[in-house]
């Protein structure tokens, strides 16, 4: 008969596996990744909150802008180096719609309360219908706005640059100073107020196209929706009929409102508008 050869107990015991070795490590891993995704997850929004969490935003936001060196002659250096880009590529359109939208009184003044005010007023009211309509999308939309803005204010800081009508030897017309209305920050009597060569990028593209895909996403009625596209374009031609900005300026801000998604789309692995309506429950 053969002769077999028996394992010693001790051997066997050295060579079989620990079955509770990777235990630790994987507890600690599962309870990270739960942490995470609770940390991601959507939570029904407080209203106190919200409101101290805007306010407190926009005040920081308007105190960085305006505290970024002006740098006049840089400024107007970058302005008239769009320029003759925006000429080379035969697309230097702003001045004909500036004199052009300037010979009929009645829109222009109207433009120019447009430009004063919707981009708050309709910002906010956007902001608002997310905290009742859309909870569980709320803080992700929200994100993408303040990301955006926050990376605006690296643009003012980096890229100073005059407004059409700030320009040196340019034909253009300052709309508000002309007719006397009450306009932007940026012109007439408040001009002091506000940083004047803090024109790229366009946060009244940024927000509007932002508020724009919100609705044009998640609004219900055709009609709506439609109006929520037409109000960038709207915009946009407000911009540069008023000469408060190049239409590279809205470029730069379109730049700055994907931006903003990128940095929501890796926060919550998924666009804003993907993620469910309600808050749902957190799961252990």
């Amino acid at each position: 008969m053969g002769e077999t050869t028996a394992t010693p107990l001790e051997g066997r015991q050295q060579a079989a596996p620990s079955p509770v070795a990777s235990v630790p490590d994987e507890v600690d891993e599962r309870v990270e990744q739960g942490f995470l995704r609770r940390l991601r997850a959507p939570r029904r929004p407080r209203l106190w909150f919200e409101i101290l969490l805007v306010a407190v935003s926009y005040w920081t936001y308007s105190l960085i802008r305006n505290a970024v060196p002006e740098q006049k002659a840089q400024a107007l250096r970058n302005a008239d180096w769009i320029w003759k880009v925006e000429h080379n590529v035969g697309l230097a359109v702003e001045e004909s719609v500036n004199h052009a939208v300037n010979s009929v009184t009645w829109l222009i003044v109207g433009m120019n309360y447009y430009y004063a005010t919707l981009h708050f007023i309709i910002t906010l009211g956007v902001l608002v219908w997310l905290f009742r309509s859309h909870p569980g999308r709320y803080a992700a939309t929200r994100m993408v706005l303040f990301a955006t803005t926050g990376v605006a204010l690296v643009g003012y800081y980096l890229y100073p640059l005059a407004p059409p009508r700030l320009m040196n030897g340019g034909d253009f017309i300052d709309t508000v100073v002309v007719h006397q209305t009450w306009g932007s920050m940026a012109s007439g009597d408040l001009k002091n107020m506000s940083n004047q060569y803090a024109a790229m990028p366009s946060m009244h593209i940024g927000w509007s196209v932002w508020c724009g895909l919100t609705i044009f996403a998640l609004a219900s009625v055709p009609w709506v929706r439609v109006l929520g596209l037409l109000y960038p374009a709207a915009t946009l031609v407000v911009i540069v009929a008023t000469a408060n900005h190049f239409w590279l300026d809205a470029v730069g801000g379109m730049v700055c409102l994907a931006f903003g998604f990128a940095v929501a789309w890796v926060w919550y692995g998924a666009l804003p508008y993907a993620l469910p309506r309600p808050v749902l429950p957190a799961r252990a």
